[in-house]
């Protein structure tokens, strides 16, 4: 064995133990990652600890927003041996590190606890997921959750809150349509009902059937920001939109980073858990840029069809950093809001009080939307719903 060598001996394990605790707090850490670390710490003196972390930093951190995380796990993981037996062992560490248990957060207090790691490695049963939900969540930690930001929830927080979200409802709101259907209060006369009344009475008219317009919702058009900004967004709104809209006759989806992608095929699926392994799967430029101008640009090129007779209801979900050309995205913005009956924005970053759209994308947004909207938690997801139909009546 080379001395030093860090695929060998206790750090090898200590750096794998250390990427299952990352992969705990949420991060995206495979075993490919854990054996380029494992080569990393090879190449700095691993006597220092600001050189093994950079290393480390460097080949397992793909995210800008989990730096604050890594750095804490990694004070509390290498900070002395004991501390990383314990942590192997699946125990708290005793000593104090950096930051205060109290103080860090919530990803990492939930990646060095000993019981939900046990209890992740060995999922229940359907059955068995409902009693312990029953029993575990209170009345206070469900009011908790449905006000607490998503951008600030712990890995099983954000999976238990994406459960929920997919059990809102979103009633579109409903327009008459131009086909009939038989009714009482219609200005036509079904001419055939008629008839067939007439027939059934010796050619006596006794009532007069009519038609009357058929009411139905109107057709959606959903816009979805997949840049890094609103990446702790995107999958849960994905996954609240898809069950949603399940039931509409007519919607269009598409994802939009540096570019623009199709999702109308992927939300056909029955499963919302097949729905986001799709997306996944489709969405090339995830946790990218934005460049929101060019996207629209694309969907006015090739997509123009979908927005249906200036009838379509148009979601559009982003915090409106967009990195493109202000001309560009107020151009195409125009052309949108001209093409549809009501555009609205989403905007997570109403959580902030005092917010005010300063960006240049942020800006064009405000001025060209009909109205912006709250979408940073389960509350008001579910005040969406009452939102759209006030709106609709302006």
């Amino acid at each position: 064995m080379l001395l030093g060598d860090a695929r060998r001996g206790k750090l090898a394990d200590n750096i794998g133990g250390f990427g299952r605790t990352l992969r705990r707090a949420g991060m995206r850490i495979d075993p490919a990652r854990i054996a380029l670390a494992q080569e990393a710490a090879l190449l700095v003196d691993i006597g220092r600890r600001d050189e093994l972390a950079y290393a480390l930093e460097a080949v397992m951190l793909s995210r800008e927003q989990d730096r604050g995380v890594f750095r804490e796990l990694f004070d509390a993981y290498f900070r002395n041996p004991d501390v990383a037996n314990k942590l192997l062992a699946q125990m708290l560490p005793t000593s104090e590190g950096r930051a205060e248990p109290s103080k860090r957060r919530p990803r990492v207090n939930e990646a060095l606890a000993p019981q939900r790691a046990f209890a992740q490695a060995v999922p229940p049963k359907k059955e068995e997921d409902k009693i312990d939900f029953d029993a575990a969540m209170t009345a206070s930690d469900l009011q908790r959750l449905k006000q607490a930001d998503f951008n600030t929830l712990s890995a099983s927080e954000y999976r238990l809150v994406e459960r929920l979200a997919r059990d809102i409802a979103l009633p579109v709101p409903e327009v008459p349509s131009r086909r009939l259907q038989p009714g009482t209060r219609g200005s036509r006369l079904h001419w055939a009902a008629v008839r067939r009344e007439a027939a059934r009475t010796g050619g006596e008219i006794i009532h007069l059937p009519r038609l009357q317009r058929r009411s139905q919702p109107l057709p959606i058009l959903l816009l979805v920001d997949v840049s890094g900004s609103m990446e702790r967004y995107a999958r849960l709104l994905l996954a609240f939109l898809h069950a949603a809209t399940r039931d509409l006759p007519r919607r269009d989806v598409f994802a939009f980073g540096t570019r623009l992608t199709d999702l109308t095929p992927t939300f056909r699926h029955a499963d919302t858990d097949d729905m986001l392994a799709d997306a996944g799967v489709r969405i090339a430029d995830f946790a990218g840029g934005t460049q929101l101008g060019s996207s629209l640009q694309t969907l006015r090129a090739l997509h123009a069809r979908r927005l249906v007779g200036r009838r379509t209801l148009v979601l559009l979900v982003s915090d409106g950093l967009d990195t493109g050309e202000p001309a560009v995205l107020a151009e195409h913005l125009a052309w949108l809001r001209r093409r549809c009956r009501r555009l609205l924005w989403l905007n997570p970053l109403l959580r902030f009080d005092g917010y005010a759209p300063i960006a240049r994308g942020a800006a064009q947004l405000h001025r060209q939307a009909h109205a912006m909207l709250a979408v940073h938690n389960l509350e008001r997801l579910q005040d969406l719903a009452r939102s759209l139909a006030q709106l609709m009546k302006t």
